[in-house]
């Protein structure tokens, strides 16, 4: 939860955008042939979900972690309900 709750906060969201940003320009010199261009859409579009996680504030790691899907909902600080071993959402 304290993972999914530094990433809700403005410097995790910067952190998730300045990441995309990295992995897209990355992308671009990756891609070169069959294999490279697979490898840096791949590259790339992992770039532009982190964007938008920064942006939207949303974290795709943190229900992995025992947080919330919704960025709001881990700066509240109460850990999601567990039923059956999964969080509910």
């Amino acid at each position: 939860m304290t993972f999914a709750r530094f990433m809700s906060q403005p410097i995790g969201r910067i952190i998730r955008a300045v990441l995309g940003l990295v992995l897209i320009a990355l992308a671009f010199f990756v891609m070169g042939g069959t294999v490279g261009t697979v490898v840096g859409i791949v590259v790339g579009v992992i770039g532009l979900v982190l964007i938008a996680a920064g942006t939207f504030n949303f974290c795709v790691v943190a229900p992995f972690v025992g947080g919330y899907f919704d960025g709001r909902k881990n700066l509240e600080g109460v850990p999601p309900r567990m039923r059956g071993g999964a969080a509910q959402h």
